[in-house]
Formats: structure tokens, C-alpha cells, sequence
């Protein structure tokens, strides 16, 4: 095994996590600026108003986008132990 390929497995799997991340995060990002927006035009202050929506928003991700999580982490982990047998000898 080179080091060109260890790299090569190191990228492909920080680019799955990138992928995977991004799809939670960024819709709660969106959802968290749209209830600041919220907060700062009427005022109020309240920390689990911000929360809530946030944690509701990434557990609905998780459930339209976990089958498509699932599937890359087994797609990508499948390939990799079917090239182990390339990879040592």
C-alpha cells in the first residue's frame, strides 16, 4: 500500500463526511438565521426559541436524508473492503 493511496481513502472519506455534515448543517444554519432575523425585529431573547427549531429541522433532515446518508457510508465502506484484496497484495 503507497502513501498515494492511503491518501487517496483519506480524501474519499472526508469528502463523504463533508457531504454528509453539509446536508445536516446547512439547513439549520438557514433555519437559525431566518429565526434571529425573527428575534431581532420583534425583540424577544429567548434561547430555546432559537433551539427548537434547529433541533427539529436537523431530525427532519435526518429522516427524509438518513436512507441517502446510510447508503453512501455502506456504498463507500463496500468499496473499500473490496479493494482491500488489491490494496495488500
Amino acid at each position: 500500500m503507497t502513501p498515494e493511496t492511503v491518501l487517496t481513502i483519506g480524501q474519499n472519506a472526508l469528502y463523504l463526511t463533508l457531504l454528509i455534515i453539509s446536508l445536516l448543517l446547512l439547513p439549520a444554519l438557514a433555519v437559525g438565521l431566518l429565526v434571529s432575523m425573527f428575534q431581532a425585529a420583534t425583540q424577544i431573547n429567548e434561547q430555546t426559541l432559537s433551539f427548537i427549531p434547529r433541533l427539529m429541522v436537523v431530525f427532519l433532515v435526518l429522516i427524509f436524508g438518513g436512507s441517502w446518508i446510510m447508503q453512501s457510508i455502506m456504498t463507500f465502506t463496500t468499496r473499500l473492503f473490496g479493494e482491500i484484496p488489491a490494496l495488500i497484495g
